[in-house]
């Protein structure tokens, strides 16, 4: 079997990882913006915490 490598292309890239966060406590998503996210103006809707990191570009197996 031959394995096909995914190609990413630029524009996927940023629609999938700019900007998006995760609750450190409920695993929610959320797009946002960096600045209002490190000065703590970002609340997680879930749970109203504003404890968030961006997302992995890749998979930890």
């Amino acid at each position: 079997m031959v394995e096909v490598a995914k190609q990413r292309f630029p524009e996927a890239e940023n629609r999938l990882f700019q900007g998006v966060f995760i609750c450190m406590k409920c695993g929610a998503k959320l797009r946002s913006d960096l600045l209002k996210v490190r000065s703590k103006k970002v609340k997680c809707r879930k749970c109203k915490t504003k404890q968030l990191r961006p997302i992995h570009k890749e998979h930890k197996a």
